[in-house]
């Protein structure tokens, strides 16, 4: 049976399609609802459905649960089958196409036919979409460059981190529990926290190794069996990500979980350190070198197992224990990349102390129904306070962000009254707080009378990406420069696989930030993970605090803490740097703008 990311992909397919036919825009993002709270579902979708408990979940009701349940049981749904029927194959990948929307889209298939990115390029070449009504020549070359930009992200595309391991969650679960698996973890650049993953790389210790790779070759989300072998089986998964099991016994699962890890300029660094010391390091062990003999070439990363001296081999049972035999502080998996962290394991100057999830006492940055959330002030408030949070931070937009029905001053004001009615209710710190957006010239979208009564401030940038650096730079300087506290907000306002971070001089940015009175967001949704990790480093050398934030427009996206940290981890962020780290009063102090 199709697993609940299939039945998302299904769920986003209609949404689409429907889009597509001028459907509500309500009802379009409906289907993007259901999909995204069967992403965030913990327990097996099957069950859920057999518990008639779909309708529990947030954006789905008995209409949408119906059609999640033929997905479930049959891979289709009437409705699915109808619009697939009514609309050519192509269609999808021209709405993945920068500057052609829903609308667009149906007029070029109306006009010319257009059913595919191929008919749309010689459509484009040939000069004929700019005699469609509503087109024109400049149009039709930025159509041309969406084309060269989506087939650059085709290429390049990746699995977001978040997809990445909600899958590895589920394959852990799966292998766990069965008897011929001592032990089984993640590895690779997933473990590493990496922003987007190629595939999947998962340590097994076993000692009956074909049992477990017959059980993870049964596993019911599984496409195809890629490869299988005595020691490692691979995987394509409905969703179309790899992912390889290696297994091995028990005494050399440390060495292997380390090596597959990475990253890999790491592992080249770590080697010279062991052929130093008089050691060979591979995926294979730790292993002695013979005095008595001539050097040994180093170990390859990859291939089969070279003919080491099993009787010099030196007994490993974790990574921290070989970190230590080689004369070195254990470097955290998030710092794996070559990047100063050998030298500081080595100098005693590696922070012992980096940011932990169970460290953050408080939820940032988080939306409602009051402007594009999907939640309510009291379901976000019991939502985090049900998380164990100190205080959640309610910041919907501005009223610049009309799009996201961004909030007027009257507006405000009846949310602030509804805020303190909550505050009855609960016993989490509600703060009240806005994600005002930054405005061309740099102007904050409040005036200072508004925004010196509100508990905290994210600033962002939600409109004119495309301005050129300097002016970029500019805007941003001048942000961060005014007189009240202020969170710089998703900082270079990239989407991962969709949007590239826009210019600007990051570090000037970061100077007037310092400054300021700010912090800088680290922000944990999915598709941004927005500062990143070398900026981060650059905003703590300036002693700019951090604020780990979810970015959350429904109670489910208050999970994308785990994110946050992780992208926070990966830029060296220590526990005392990070503002909602420090109890709520705490925080509120030191994030009130005026003060």
């Amino acid at each position: 049976m199709p697993d609940k990311f299939t039945v998302a992909r299904a769920l986003r397919e209609i949404g689409a399609l429907l889009e597509v036919e001028g459907e509500n825009p309500f009802k379009v993002r409906a289907y993007e609802n259901g999909a995204r709270a069967l992403e965030g579902l913990a327990d097996d979708l099957g069950a859920t459905i057999a518990a008639g408990k779909l309708t529990e979940l947030n954006g789905i009701g008995e209409a949408l649960a119906k059609k999640i349940a033929d997905l479930h049981a049959t891979g289709s749904t009437p409705l699915l089958e109808r619009l697939r029927a009514s609309h050519p194959p192509g269609i999808l990948k021209l709405l993945q196409i920068p500057e052609l929307g829903p609308k667009k889209i149906a007029a070029l298939h109306a006009a010319l036919g257009i059913a595919t990115v191929a008919d749309l390029e010689t459509a484009c070449l040939g000069g004929r979409v700019r005699g469609v009504k509503g087109f024109g020549g400049k149009t039709e070359q930025k159509i041309l460059e969406g084309i060269r930009r989506f087939r650059s992200r085709a290429i390049d595309r990746r699995t977001l981190l978040a997809d990445a391991l909600a899958v590895a969650d589920d394959l852990l679960a799966y292998l766990r529990p069965f008897p011929a698996a001592e032990r089984v973890e993640l590895a690779g650049s997933a473990r590493r926290g990496r922003e987007t993953v190629n595939d999947l790389d998962l340590v097994a210790a076993s000692r009956d190794p074909a049992a477990l790779a017959a059980h993870f070759a049964a596993y019911p989300s599984a496409d195809e069996v890629l490869a299988r072998g005595p020691t490692k089986t691979t995987l394509r998964l409905a969703t179309g990500l790899q992912v390889d099991l290696r297994m091995v016994p028990p005494e050399d699962f440390a060495t292997l979980h380390h090596h597959l890890t990475g990253s890999k300029a790491h592992h080249v660094r770590l080697r010279g350190i062991a052929r130093e010391l008089g050691y060979t390091l591979s995926e294979w062990g730790l292993h002695r070198l013979d005095p008595a003999r001539e050097a040994t070439p180093d170990v390859p990363l990859t291939g089969g197992e070279p003919a080491l001296d099993h009787a010099r081999k030196v007994p490993i049972e974790s990574e921290e224990a070989l970190y230590a035999a080689l004369g070195l502080r254990f470097v955290p998996p998030e710092l794996r990349e070559d990047q100063g962290e050998i030298e500081a394991a080595r100098d005693g100057s590696l922070p012992g102390d980096l940011v932990r999830p169970e460290d953050i006492r408080g939820f940032v940055h988080c939306h409602t129904v009051w402007s594009d959330g999907r939640a309510t002030v009291e379901e976000m408030a019991r939502a985090a306070e049900a998380r164990g949070a100190e205080f959640v931070t309610i910041t919907d937009h501005s009223r610049a962000a009309g799009y996201a029905g961004g909030l007027d001053l009257d507006r405000l004001r009846r949310q602030w009254e509804e805020i303190d009615r909550v505050q009855e209710k609960v016993k989490i710190r509600l703060l009240k707080g806005t994600e005002a957006d930054i405005l061309e010239d740099g102007a904050l979208d409040w005036p200072d009378e508004v925004i010196e009564r509100l508990d905290v401030v994210v600033a962002s940038v939600h409109s004119r990406f495309r301005m050129d650096e300097d002016q970029m730079t500019r805007r941003l300087v001048r942000a961060m420069s005014v007189p009240f506290f202020k969170i710089w907000g998703h900082g270079l306002g990239r989407l991962l696989n969709e949007r590239e971070p826009y210019a600007c001089r990051v570090e000037e940015v970061l100077d007037a930030l310092a400054a300021s009175r700010g912090a800088a967001e680290v922000n944990g949704d999915p598709q941004r993970l927005d500062l990143e990790p070398r900026w981060i480093r650059a905003a703590r050398s300036r002693g700019v605090p951090l604020v780990l934030s979810v970015d959350a427009h429904s109670t489910g996206a208050l999970g994308y803490l785990r994110f946050a940290v992780a992208t926070a981890r990966r830029g060296w962020a220590r526990r005392g740097e990070v503002l909602n780290a420090h109890p709520a009063e705490v925080f509120a102090q030191a994030v009130r703008p005026a003060g």
